[in-house]
């Protein structure tokens, strides 16, 4: 057996088993070694059952007898119950809500059982406890004594899923540990860093991580695989960063009187943090290699006339530009204001989306009806994108389709980016390969600016996204008054209310988030936003899943019972295309009051009157998300409310929300995210492709940051890692899994 055997012939799999380890992503031994497990329990001394007092915490080998399952009188728990014998004497054996015990061990087998001595009016018990049903464990695998471990030794807990429990991890990896050849095992980390920053070898982080000896000897483990894992990526990054500069970009000259009468016209002054940002980006153009830059600012700080005015200039210099959003609703919004933008300068624009394909300006007669979009056929919008006739064209995913074919593609940008999957933002990146002016070298590859409005901590940022230059937009346009957030109890529900009819009747207009859709059903209503229950879902009651507030539940009410003097209107992510149009041209047009929706207004909804958010449910969404949610009222110079409303009262939910008053940006909650929530939390694996080890080493800036210097010192000397065979097997494996930004 090698690291790479399937498990699949190294156990007897059971269906159920194995759709378990699919889930989960554990095909070979590998896999299996690389499940760590994410906390420990300490095994008891052993000790005869004569010798045994209350609260003892022992170790006990025996026979098991009399195993029945039965439930609790009063709170019908389901308890699995039988003796233990050693010769000594004999000791019951009680595993509350764990029925399964009674069928998953044999009567009369020898067994080693582990946990605390309690006691009830039947006398002494053994509650809960852990066991091996071969008295042998995993360190064993490594030439210790067989038998279950002594004091100071502990076992390992595992994430499970439905169908596979932690109970088998710890017996199968004890198996695939005892059968691996070690001498043979390479360890990929080159040796003088492991050896710099004091890091276990790779043999002795397996044994201490799975059966540690010691909590230190987990820990150093630990430290050991997280940072192993951040500097693969950290190598990965920057390999294909310099690969990617060597390739040709799209020379853009710059005519600085031109660009500036395009920036004159919008109705407001750049920052000198955008004004900075667009520094970055023109300097960028006139390099001989393709740009890739991430553009990160909070909601609000104008990344969208940033990416305009480049736009701009690309264009002056006959080339064509790309804009890809995530979500309909933002491509739209997008469309809009390069509308508003390119207007006075005839440029013409193209929208594509999976529902419908616009275009400005109208040939329609009339100057008002000339500045509106018209549809068109999407064949024809096509044929104007081949023939350049089109020069900026915006859309969701439907920009990467293989029909759509640019004649000359020289700057991408991608907003949310992290939304869209590695290879839908390599696809557009890629255009440059598929150039159809021969006069083009195929080889020319599109400046690309990646943009986003979510914070992100820096550790994260050096580290996933490595292969980008980082600017930053931290200041907010003048006039902006800071959002006066307030969590509201529920007693004081109806003064929220009254603040927000308060501003309706000023003339102003207001949301209502809620998590849900619908409030009879779970899976299916949470709008494409499975990662709002991220916190909670594992420690709220399955009952309570049922109170969170649902949108039509919602619109319902406050159309009829509490606000039955104004217009409501209704949005989520399950409606027709058509009708999320018309209702958001109805809250732009002011004919809507009070817009009821799901977190599909995150991004892409700019409507300057809406002066107030309620956010139902907020600990069921992340603080990023919350931040985002109210930037919705962040765009005039009025007074902007955010009310937020919590179903809990945990002292630690509350914290968290308190966050929300304290932050003075979007920086700062996500660090304190990053700071104070669990890894899993953060939707590391989901979202950014980093497992939660990484995930919590992202803590440690000077980790991350050690990391990023070993990997550049390397490719600096090796670029092509012709030196380090292992290292670069591994970084094409990660670039296979979780992608690089360019393919």
């Amino acid at each position: 057996m090698n690291l790479s055997t399937p498990l699949t012939e190294i156990f007897r799999l059971k269906e159920s088993q194995k759709k378990a380890l699919e889930k989960l992503g554990l095909k070979t031994a590998k896999d299996l070694l690389r499940h760590f497990p994410f906390r420990y329990e300490k095994i008891g001394e052993i000790k005869a059952i004569a010798d045994i007092s209350k609260n003892d915490y022992v170790s006990v080998e025996g026979k098991i007898l009399k195993l029945e399952m039965e439930k609790t009188w009063r709170k019908k728990m389901p308890v699995a119950k039988g003796v233990i014998s050693d010769g000594s004497g004999s000791l019951r054996v009680v595993w509350f809500n764990q029925p399964y015990m009674a069928k998953m061990l044999s009567p009369e087998s020898n067994i080693c059982l582990s946990g605390k001595i309690q006691n009830d009016k039947n006398g002494l018990y053994l509650a809960n406890p852990l066991f091996s049903s071969e008295l042998t464990f995993l360190n064993s695998a490594f030439g210790k004594p067989s038998g279950f471990p002594k004091a100071d030794n502990y076992l390992g807990i595992y994430p499970e899923t439905r169908g596979i429990s932690s109970l088998w991890f710890q017996t199968a990896v004890k198996k695939v540990l005892s059968r691996i050849d070690f001498e043979k095992l390479k360890d990929p980390l080159p040796e003088e860093i492991f050896k710099k920053y004091h890091l276990p070898s790779l043999k002795f982080s397996l044994a201490a991580i799975h059966s540690p000896k010691k909590l230190s000897d987990a820990n150093a483990a630990k430290k050991r695989f997280a940072f192993e894992e951040i500097f693969l990526i950290q190598l990965s990054r920057l390999k294909e960063k310099i690969r990617y500069q060597k390739q040709s970009g799209f020379p853009v000259k710059i005519a600085e009187k031109e660009l500036g009468e395009f920036v004159s016209t919008f109705n407001f002054s750049l920052t000198q943090s955008q004004k900075k940002a667009l520094a970055h980006i023109l300097t960028d153009f006139k390099k001989p290699s393709p740009m890739a830059r991430l553009l990160e600012g909070d909601v609000g700080s104008g990344k969208t006339a940033v990416a305009a005015a480049a736009a701009f200039a690309a264009v002056k210099n006959g080339y064509q530009v790309g804009y890809m959003a995530p979500t309909e609703v933002l491509a739209r919004q997008h469309f809009k204001s390069f509308s508003n933008y390119f207007s006075p300068f005839k440029i013409k624009i193209g929208l594509i989306t999976s529902a419908e394909c616009l275009k400005f300006p109208s040939k329609i007669k009339g100057a008002e009806k000339q500045e509106t979009p018209t549809h068109i056929a999407r064949s024809q919008l096509l044929k104007w994108v081949a023939s350049g006739e089109t020069p900026i064209l915006i859309g969701t995913h439907a920009l990467i389709q293989d029909k759509i074919k640019f004649k000359n593609l020289a700057f991408a940008i991608i907003d949310e980016q992290h939304r869209f999957g590695v290879k839908q933002r390599a696809k557009l990146v890629g255009r440059g390969l598929t150039q159809t002016d021969t006069q083009i070298n195929a080889e020319v590859k599109p400046h690309l600016l990646s943009m986003t409005a979510t914070p992100i901590p820096r550790t994260l940022a050096l580290t996933i996204y490595g292969d980008l230059d980082l600017t930053l937009l931290d200041e907010m346009p003048p006039g902006r008054k800071k959002i006066e957030t307030i969590i509201v109890p529920p007693s004081q529900r109806e003064r929220a209310y009254e603040q927000m009819r308060y501003e309706i009747n000023q003339g102003r207009q207001a949301y209502v988030v809620c998590p849900r859709i619908n409030a009879d059903s779970r899976g299916s209503n949470m709008d494409n936003r499975g990662e709002n229950l991220r916190e909670s879902a594992g420690n709220l009651r399955l009952s309570a899943l049922y109170e969170i507030k649902a949108v039509k539940e919602e619109y319902e009410k406050l159309s009829k019972k509490i606000f039955p003097e104004f217009k409501v209107g209704m949005l989520h992510g399950k409606m027709l295309p058509k009708e999320k149009e018309k209702t958001m041209n109805e809250f732009r047009e002011g004919k809507i009051n009070l817009l009821v929706a799901t977190s599909v207004i995150e991004v892409g909804v700019d409507v300057p009157n809406a002066t107030s958010i309620l956010i139902e449910g907020a600990e069921r969404f992340g603080l990023a998300q919350l931040h985002q949610l109210r930037g919705r009222v962040l765009r005039s110079e009025h007074q902007p409310y955010c009310f937020i409303f919590t179903e809990s009262s945990s002292k630690r939910t509350l914290a968290r929300l308190n966050a929300l008053l304290t932050a003075k940006n979007g920086f700062e909650l996500a660090e304190y995210d990053l700071k104070f929530r669990g890894p899993g939390e953060l939707s590391g694996k989901k979202q950014w492709g980093i497992s939660d080890m990484g995930m919590e080493a992202l803590k440690n800036l000077k980790m991350v940051e050690a990391a990023r210097e070993e990997a550049q010192v390397i490719l600096e000397k090796d670029p092509e890692l012709k030196n380090y065979p292992l290292l670069s097997a591994k970084i094409k494996i990660s670039s296979a899994l979780s992608g690089a930004h360019f393919e």
